[in-house]
């Protein structure tokens, strides 16, 4: 097998799965927020306000698995 070959299957393992826990995470986020909301509709602004801290952590994660995958390819 060749080296590049090795190194665009492994950026694709890498995103793949690294990618995978953020989106289950944030479906679970937004679901409960809703949830929550729904529950109590006059909460909502603190609900979403710790809704989009909880999105902006959770996509940084999709991201690092993002610049680990170019950092494993381009190496």
């Amino acid at each position: 097998m060749d080296i590049e070959v090795a190194k665009t299957f492994a950026m694709a393992i890498v995103v793949g799965i690294g990618v995978i826990g953020p989106g289950i995470g944030l479906g679970m986020l937004v679901g409960k927020a809703l949830e929550a909301i729904g529950r109590n509709p006059e909460a909502t602004p603190q609900i979403t306000a710790t809704m989009y801290v909880g999105i902006a952590v959770t996509d940084v994660l999709a991201i690092f698995a993002v610049v680990i995958g170019f950092i494993i390819k381009f190496t």
